[in-house]
């Protein structure tokens, strides 16, 4: 068991079936939260860092359906459902609500406990991978069309690539990183060249060579633009 996944919800207005199954879980190296219906369980998901919920099926004030629905709207987590019933349109509503998984009473604790480890491990690989998905997307900045990538240090326009120079690169990076913010030539020197500003004529000329690359119309840029009197940006796309 991935020891990161281990915050188990149990959503049952059964207080005996409540106890006997958070006992087990305990035991087995979980942290349990309980719930008696619907409206208590979406309230501890709200308060607490859920990993996965089993939730009953038949409950008063809120079922376990209709909860379920409801915590769909915001959260991934995986959902095992508890019912008395063993129809098995009462399965297939039940999954098509957003559960993972069901399990019909009577049932053991092994059976429970074989799915609750089955459904983490599975929420455990999509929490991983989308953490790794995420942090890929952190180096990779786009605008509309225009696309840099700071891993393979490639600029690509429209899908199309971009040969820039290193500090052609280093400058429309600076730009891509905070579309919409204006920066000054003296700004864009210091951060790209790392010394006192003492000429910015280079910055104009940079500038002009970026726009030849990147843009379409270089006389009427759709991308980097002149703030006259203040500096340039990146300007933001629809």
């Amino acid at each position: 068991m991935d020891k990161k996944y281990n915050h188990v919800l149990i959503v049952e207005d059964d207080k005996e079936i409540r106890k006997g199954v958070e006992i087990y879980l305990q035991s087995q190296g979980y942290q349990v939260f309980q719930a008696a219906d619907g409206i208590e369980g979406l309230e501890v998901i709200e308060r607490e860092e859920i990993h996965l919920a089993i939730v009953d099926v038949m409950m008063p004030r809120m079922d376990g359906i209709t909860m379920t629905a409801r915590l769909r709207e915001k959260y991934d987590f995986p959902v095992i459902f508890l019912s008395a019933k063993s129809e098995e349109v009462d399965k297939i509503l039940g999954l098509n609500m957003g559960a993972d998984d069901y399990v019909t009473k009577p049932f053991t604790p092994m059976e429970l406990l074989a799915r609750v480890n089955s459904q983490l491990r599975r929420y455990g690989r999509f929490m991983e991978r989308l953490g790794k998905q995420d942090k890929e997307e952190e180096h990779i900045h786009v605008v509309g069309g225009l696309e840099l990538n700071e891993e393979t240090v490639e600029v690509f326009v429209d899908g199309e690539p971009v040969k820039l120079t290193p500090m052609e690169y280093k400058i429309l990076l600076l730009l891509m990183k905070y579309p919409g913010r204006v920066f000054s030539a003296e700004e864009i020197y210091e951060r790209v060249w790392n010394e006192r500003a003492i000429n910015t004529d280079t910055i104009m000329v940079h500038v002009r060579n970026i726009r030849e690359k990147i843009e379409i119309n270089p006389k009427e840029p759709k991308y980097l633009k002149v703030v006259w009197g203040v500096g340039y940006k990146i300007e933001k796309q629809a």
